[in-house]
């Protein structure tokens, strides 16, 4: 079965999809005469003017993000014969339950946010999940109508609270663009002989060693956690995390690492212990066939609680 690439844009009402996708038709780089099947998900004020594209094959169809069903999407993919699918989603809308929805040809290819720089701050304050949930996935966010010389950091932040991988991109009011270059040196020196992790740290360590175990491989860390059992490797194995929140209290989950210790029956679950451990990058269950951090301990003590007990970033 051919796979179908899938090129999705977020973002809040207003904040520029609908013209980026309109540029990107535009282009014959990108549309090179590829039978495109155009899902719009959100109406906004800006409409598509296919008259300006290099080839018409494209094919617009306008659908309801809570209700369209797997069925329709392959139905709609069979009808236009399409080679492959361009969506703008509703900002208000989650993005993973539509994802749940798509058919199993379909593999997302990028995944773009754009955001209204001006109003993007109050839109994480007061909706903070749905702002999240687009930042988590993405590859890329593009920060539109932002004024020459304004202070990015604030921004910058947010999204590296979210997604440490995500290129950012601003796009200022004189024309201009620029992409973020900013560095975020980690708050713990991974080259030390024992990477010492404090409390506060833990969700930014844990995302980091899971996302780039090789990195860590052969080193030597020292954190607290909580003690988890291991439903399939019970035997001289247990997983020292901590409960981490993303977001919100709904996305609480904890976050364990793989870990070798003989004496793993005597831990008592959910009992807080500081593990000092080598790190090796190897495939695990629990990494679904993907390299990821099996810690070995030297050294697993009981220790106070974390203050605060959730680990957030």
């Amino acid at each position: 079965m051919a796979q179908i690439p899938v090129y999705v844009f977020t973002g809040f009402l207003d904040s520029g999809k609908t013209k980026f996708i309109q540029e990107t038709l535009e282009d014959p780089r990108f549309n090179a005469g590829e039978r495109t099947l155009l899902l719009v998900f959100e109406e906004g004020e800006e409409e598509y003017d296919f008259s300006t594209y290099p080839h018409q094959n494209v094919y617009l169809e306008v659908l309801d993000q809570q209700t369209v069903t797997t069925k329709q999407l392959l139905a709609l993919a069979k009808k236009h014969r399409a080679q492959r699918v361009v969506a703008e989603l509703n900002g208000m809308l989650l993005v993973g339950d539509l994802y749940s929805r798509l058919p199993e040809d379909w593999v997302i290819a990028q995944e773009v946010m754009f955001a209204d720089a001006t109003t993007f701050i109050s839109y994480n304050a007061n909706m903070r999940n749905l702002v999240m949930d687009k930042l988590v996935g993405g590859q890329m966010v593009v920060f539109n109508r932002l004024t020459p010389g304004a202070d990015t950091m604030p921004l910058h932040k947010l999204v590296r609270a979210a997604n440490r991988r995500m290129d950012i991109l601003y796009d200022y009011t004189d024309g201009t663009t620029a992409f973020d270059e900013i560095e975020d040196p980690l708050p713990f020196d991974i080259n030390a002989p024992v990477i010492e992790v404090k409390d506060q740290d833990y969700a930014l360590w844990y995302r980091d060693v899971t996302e780039e175990a090789a990195k860590y491989d052969g080193k030597t860390v020292r954190f607290k956690g909580q003690v988890a059992m291991l439903r399939r490797d019970k035997n001289n194995m247990f997983a020292p995390g901590r409960f981490v929140m993303t977001c919100c209290a709904d996305d609480i989950q904890f976050c364990g690492v793989p870990c070798k210790w003989a004496d793993s029956k005597e831990l008592k679950p959910r009992s807080w212990v500081t593990v000092t451990a080598k790190i090796a990058a190897e495939k695990h269950p629990l990494y679904q066939g993907e390299l990821g951090p099996v810690l070995t301990a030297i050294t697993v003590e009981p220790a106070n609680p974390a203050n605060p007990d959730v680990a957030t970033f």
